[in-house]
């Protein structure tokens, strides 16, 4: 066969069009005009123009988590590079397959400080799983290909080429996806036999056990997640979620505890601290979930899933480590539990539901809406209510307090449908993962939970959306505070609200109207349903400023440093004579 001629430039286009990508989002410059020169010249891949670099990354971000598919960003050199570390920190955080390639300045001008210079490759080895700089032109659709590789497989996570102009001008040698050099990195995706039956014989005699599950369950692919819906069916024992992996199991099935962590459900804290055998399925035991480490569910036998080694008993050590893909090793478990007779303690783990339900009548998340002023809680449950039947509906986030009641309020039946910033908590990762989710599903509900101080972060990508007239729905609940800031600021530093409100927000209908897309302003629960169903029925982009209680907390809480079974509960939960501290209950 003979080798085909093309230049860098084109290279590129036709590499990304091998590798099946259909979207790029990105911001041209002067270190790569050769790549948009050809983007210009076909059909086969669409460009998105963002409004910023950090906007085209969770753009990326929130096309590959709905998808998973890897998202494909375009810079330029220097600061077009380094306006996209924010998104890949983000995304090497949260297990994100993004590919970034960016431009660079012509290769014999390197280290020169020419303009818009930067050490790309040296400012982001930490926050990318791997990058290259490409100083041959004969080398760059292998490393392409390569690139594609290692953001998939394994952990998933971002990886970026970056790509001087002068290697985009040459000519070189087009390699095909198939003759690439990827096989030097080959994840181990099958889990030791004999651990996964020590695991089997472990769930046969467990008398209080719980699924811990991650992101890692949803990275898996469909199959993870209906393995584990099939396994936790069988044995019938609680099973419980990080943020990032809500969905995974559905929020409506029958053992289903709600969200674990900091600011998880009270019945899942202390199911998680007083088990017996944990079974953490592709979470990484953050410590948004452990609290205070040495007291982390003490009496528990620990098994832990996960296809990178290097997450292994790296914050907990664990009896029962089990490295490979989730899916693989959740189909051998199940096989080998079967084989032995498909067995557990009924009774124990009867008794430990019937603890459980106790725990539940707590109810941690009950409140009282009353008068005029909306509680947050009641907006986002409203919200939930109106729009949880939509037969294709997508919710993302920005980060704060509202973050965290979308996670407790709003049920995720189906995994890829839930999009967060969980282990960077960037705010303004939100609205541009948003338009990501409807430029990938342009015919389904698009929903962006969103704080206004984290809104505003990238409020710019508000042009984007009107200009590819993406109907997306930014539901901002305005409480004119740095909603989270200002509850620690309470809670933890006496009450000296340090910088943590704004003095000068915008009218956010004003906002939305001047950008040509639409805005609808709520201040009355008695209003609340009537302003989300004008907000569904609009086929355009929404913008809906819903002013909520100022000094409204979230509870449950687990404060800093503190271990599952100590948390700061709601005044309106049932909790009979506990301590009140600080404004809220401590059980």
């Amino acid at each position: 066969m003979e080798q085909e001629q093309m230049t860098g430039a084109s290279m590129v286009v036709r590499a990304l069009q091998d590798q099946g990508v259909d979207v790029v989002f990105g911001y041209p410059g002067g270190a790569v005009l050769p790549i948009y020169d050809e983007v210009f010249q076909q059909n086969r891949i669409r460009h998105v123009l963002v409004r910023h670099e950090q906007g085209a990354v969770h753009a990326a971000e929130g096309y590959a988590r709905s998808t998973g598919r890897p998202g494909v960003v375009l810079v330029t050199s220097g600061p077009g590079a380094t306006n996209a570390v924010t998104g890949l920190t983000d995304a090497l955080m949260d297990s994100v397959p993004i590919v970034l390639l960016s431009g660079q300045v012509p290769t014999f001008m390197i280290g020169n400080d020419a303009f818009q210079e930067a050490d790309t490759v040296g400012i982001t080895r930490p926050c990318t799983k791997h990058n290259w700089l490409v100083k041959e032109t004969d080398r760059l659709a292998g490393t392409i290909h390569e690139a594609f590789h290692v953001a998939m497989n394994g952990r998933p996570g971002p990886v970026l080429v970056d790509i001087p102009k002068d290697v985009q001008f040459a000519s070189g040698t087009y390699t095909g996806p198939d003759a690439a050099q990827t096989g030097h990195y080959a994840p181990k995706i099958t889990g030791d036999i004999e651990v996964i039956t020590s695991l089997a014989e472990a769930i046969e005699t467990a008398k209080r056990p719980i699924f811990y599950t991650g992101g890692g369950v949803i990275n898996s692919g469909d199959r993870a997640c209906e393995l584990l819906r099939r396994l936790v069916d069988n044995t019938g024992f609680p099973v419980t979620s990080t943020l990032m992996g809500l969905g995974a199991y559905p929020a409506s099935g029958k053992n289903w505890l709600g969200m674990l962590g900091m600011h998880g459900l009270y019945e899942a804290n202390l199911a998680m601290h007083d088990c017996d055998l944990m079974i953490n399925v592709g979470a990484r035991f953050d410590d948004r979930i452990t609290g205070r480490v040495q007291d982390f569910s003490p009496g528990s036998v620990k098994a832990h899933i996960d296809i990178d080694p290097s997450s292994i008993n790296k914050v907990i050590h664990v009896e029962l480590p089990i490295i490979g893909d989730v899916a693989h090793v959740l189909e051998d478990l199940l096989k080998v539990w079967k084989s032995r007779g498909a067995k557990s303690d009924a009774p124990a783990v009867q008794e430990w539901w019937a603890q459980i339900n106790e725990w539940r009548k707590v109810d941690c998340l009950k409140f009282n809406q009353t008068g005029r002023t909306i509680r947050p809680q009641h907006a986002i449950q409203r919200l939930e209510a109106l729009t949880k039947d939509h037969p294709d509906r997508y919710i993302c986030t920005e980060v704060g307090q509202h973050q965290m009641w979308a996670a407790q309020y709003m049920g995720m039946n189906d995994p890829k449908r839930w999009m967060t910033s969980g282990g960077l908590g960037t705010m303004g990762y939100g609205f541009p993962s948003s338009i990501g989710v409807q430029i990938a599903h342009p015919d389904a509900l698009v929903i962006n939970v969103a704080g206004e101080a984290s809104w505003l972060m990238n409020m710019q990508e508000m042009g984007t959306a009107v200009q590819y007239r993406l109907p997306v729905k930014q539901f901002i609940l305005n409480n004119e505070r740095l909603g989270m800031v200002r509850q620690w600021q309470e809670l933890l530093h006496g009450e000296r609200y340090s910088h943590s409100w704004s003095e000068a927000l915008p009218d956010f209908v004003k906002l939305a109207e001047a950008f040509g897309a639409k805005g609808i302003q709520i201040d009355d629960a008695a209003d609340l349903d009537d302003g989300i169903k004008e907000m569904l029925a609009h086929d355009g982009p929404v913008v809906v400023d819903c002013v909520v209680e100022k000094h409204e907390n979230c509870f449950p809480m687990i404060p800093s440093g503190e271990p599952h079974n100590k948390m700061l509960l709601g005044e309106d939960a049932d909790t009979g004579n506990a301590i009140k501290e600080g404004g809220a209950v401590l059980v």
